[in-house]
């Protein structure tokens, strides 16, 4: 499901407000929810990224003055609270743990990681609206935008159609990783900190390292050690998912 084509359309030229999507976008969006696209300016705030307008160095307009789409940020907040209580109500329905299983598995099934992987499973890159700078710096390949924009399209997709259609399209979409064991094994974190308890060594210490690249493709490197064990670094795109290498990595090397 990668309609790639989409692709040209966003080169070259603005995308304003009020145009038409690509038939190639409208395609994909027809095949993610299995409905008719219908309103299209909601579905094209949910594709676009701030840098898009931020380039054109207007607010709202370009110089020539047509009206430029809204970006995905406030639908991405609707679409965030949409898709925890879509997953929390599937996981409350078909599985007996206790709270605190199932909001390790919660915490997993929604992370930014997570919704990116869909994202690039159903084939969503190529249909972001990005700015010139930040598609030629990997944008659309970005965890953190690929993520916001995938809960940006069911924040749309709730506005357009309510919350048992869109519920019914995040079972669709997430049925593999709920099916799987995503989120069923210990978090690398809680893991670690149990594993220096256990072997009487003080808690473990994170540190950045480093944070390179622009906002929309950063690369954080982070470090955790143990004292009187040793030290690991990983690097990903948020602060957070290289905490998490780091430390399965250290457990790896040291556990």
């Amino acid at each position: 499901m990668v309609h790639r084509r989409a692709l040209a359309p966003y080169r070259g030229h603005v995308l304003s407000a009020d145009a038409p999507l690509p038939e190639a976008t409208r395609a994909f969006l027809a095949e993610l929810t299995g409905a008719p696209v219908g309103t299209e300016d909601v579905w094209r705030a949910a594709l676009t990224h701030g840098s898009y307008t931020a380039q054109f160095g207007q607010r709202g307009r370009t110089k020539t003055g047509q009206k430029l789409p809204e970006d995905y940020q406030r639908l991405e907040f609707l679409g965030d609270r949409v898709l925890g209580l879509s997953i929390a109500d599937w996981l409350y329905q078909n599985e007996g743990d206790a709270e605190g299983k199932l909001s390790q598995r919660l915490n997993v099934l929604v992370s930014r990681q997570m919704c990116a992987s869909v994202a690039r499973r159903v084939g969503l890159p190529p249909h972001i609206l990005l700015g010139k700078q930040a598609r030629d710096d990997g944008g659309a390949d970005s965890d953190n935008i690929l993520g916001d924009v995938m809960e940006a399209l069911i924040g749309a997709h709730f506005v357009l159609y309510g919350f048992d259609p869109t519920r019914a399209m995040i079972r669709r979409l997430w049925a593999e990783a709920v099916g799987g064991r995503a989120g069923q094994s210990k978090h690398p974190k809680s893991a670690l900190q149990e594993w220096s308890a256990g072997n009487r060594r003080k808690p473990p210490e994170y540190r950045l390292v480093t944070r390179e690249g622009p906002d929309h493709a950063a690369r954080f490197t982070v470090a955790v050690a143990v004292k009187g064990v040793g030290e690991v670094e990983a690097t990903a795109s948020s602060k957070q998912e290289a905490e998490t290498l780091a430390a399965a990595q250290f457990l790896k090397v040291y556990g």
